[in-house]
């Protein structure tokens, strides 16, 4: 027992079971958005919990080694990284992509801050387990997936409205929700060809992606069916 207590009190210990305690409690929470497939989930709540454990440290460690005010870092880091960390995020039109990276970008802010301050052990730490988290979060995540999103461009050819009407009836008879259709705006509404894009998620454990895509394709009046990146 004294030999685990004098470990526990060590700088070492302590920085490890913080930083794991934040990945692990706030990819917890990430697990629950993963499963209804919303943008953020268990690698970029675990990343985030992992940079926000960091920054507290290695404020600490700069108040403890050079008696300075522990507030004045993550107030002037922080708003500057946001600002970056949003020009990473793009929508496409219902779907979000780069949140994991401006959480990435954080996390990496965060570990430089460290080095730099001195506290080698937070950064070093923080690495390793932003590297594992990066590399195997979605193996994670996709146990935990229920809903999943998928937007597709559809090219109709001929009775576009009726095609349209049939495409909703048929997601309806898979409990398929539309999210959202978007139509070109075209100035000869007689023209007999246009291509829709649809957004739509649907329950992954229920439905395949590709069978979706193979009953549309097989609807009259549809000539091609393509998956959005």
């Amino acid at each position: 027992m004294e030999a685990f207590a004098a470990l526990y009190d060590t700088i070492w210990f302590q920085t490890l079971l913080k930083l794991i305690l934040g990945a692990l409690l706030t990819g917890i929470i990430g697990l629950e958005r993963s499963s209804l497939n919303k943008p953020a989930g268990f690698g970029t709540h675990a990343i985030l919990g992992v940079s926000s454990v960091l920054i507290v440290l290695c404020s600490e460690y700069l108040g403890y080694k050079y008696d300075i005010d522990m507030s004045r870092i993550p107030a002037q880091l922080l708003p500057a990284m946001g600002f970056i960390g949003a020009g990473t995020i793009i929508r496409n039109g219902l779907n979000v992509k780069g949140v994991t990276t401006a959480a990435g970008l954080l996390a990496v802010t965060c570990i430089g801050m460290s080095i730099g301050a001195g506290y080698y052990i937070g950064g070093i730490l923080a690495t390793i387990i932003v590297y594992l988290t990066l590399a195997y979060a979605h193996n994670i995540s996709d146990k935990f997936e229920r809903f999943t999103y998928l937007g597709l461009e559809i090219e109709i050819t001929d009775d576009i409205n009726q095609t349209i009407k049939t495409i909703e009836d048929y997601f309806a008879s898979k409990k398929i929700e539309i999210k959202g259709i978007k139509r070109p705006d075209k100035k000869d509404k007689k023209e007999r060809q246009e291509t829709i894009e649809i957004y739509s998620e649907y329950d992954a454990r229920q439905l395949k992606k590709n069978q979706i895509i193979t009953d549309l394709i097989a609807m009259d009046n549809i000539n091609e069916v393509t998956e959005q990146e």
